[in-house]
């Protein structure tokens, strides 16, 4: 696992902006509108834009924001090789990001080969978390700039490309992967449908950073096998500093 140090195993949990539709701006209320277009599609002819806004938005970081971001790295510890991941979360998102940054910057400071992991991070993640950063008025932190890069020269890992084998149309999710290479289920509390409700319903902000830590440990176990690696039985441990 030395060979992975530089890695970053990361996961990211998004809510709504807004518990409800009618908290939105008119203004964002029209362009939500306009967003759904082609969300309604498939949807019962009387389905209305806002009827779907607290099951869809989410996804959109336009309409979302992140509550919580979860990442993690291999060190070696007296001899033993463990996966130590720490979760940021914070109601404002802004402080959530920050602190973020500069994790990043002090892991950099001794990583300058620093490459993000996680499933689907390519399309989801990484993209959301630097919209949401530039609408804070945040400077993007180097290795999450990608503008001008082709598509070989970003450093990131995504587990679910590798799963692809260049099939461009086929999506697994990280559930099933795991479970199909014997790895255990991260989703044994909530899934990803869920999160919006346990954070505007139930207001547990802590359950969500326990599911989304889970995530990176199934994530990085995905990746080593895929990596051709069956040795996936490391210590997970949890800072909570």
């Amino acid at each position: 696992m030395h060979s992975y140090q530089h890695i970053l195993f990361i996961d990211i949990e998004t809510v709504p902006l807004v518990d409800d539709y009618s908290k939105l701006s008119k203004r964002m209320q029209i362009e939500w509108e306009k967003k759904s277009r082609f969300l309604l599609i498939d949807a019962p002819e009387d389905t209305l834009p806002a009827t779907i806004f607290g099951e869809k938005a989410g996804v959109f970081s336009e309409f979302a924001k992140v509550v919580c971001i979860s990442f993690g790295s291999f060190q070696n510890i007296e001899g033993e090789w463990k996966l130590r991941i720490k979760s940021f979360k914070n109601d404002n998102e802004k402080i959530l990001l920050t602190e973020f940054v500069s994790m990043l910057d002090r892991f950099m400071g001794y990583n300058k080969q620093l490459a993000f992991c996680g499933h689907n991070i390519k399309e989801f993640d990484v993209p959301f978390l630097c919209r949401r950063m530039l609408i804070h008025g945040l400077k993007l932190p180097k290795v999450m700039d990608l503008s001008g890069m082709k598509p070989w020269e970003v450093p990131h890992v995504d587990t679910m490309e590798l799963w692809k084998f260049g099939d461009y149309k086929h999506f697994t999710s990280l559930a099933l992967l795991a479970e199909i290479l014997g790895i255990p289920t991260p989703k044994d509390d909530i899934d990803g449908s869920m999160v919006a409700d346990v954070y505007y319903k139930e207001k547990d902000l802590d359950r969500i950073a326990r599911y989304c830590a889970k995530d990176v440990a199934t994530a990085a176990k995905v990746f080593l096998r895929l990596k051709g690696d069956a040795n996936t039985d490391f210590e997970v441990v949890m800072i909570d500093d």
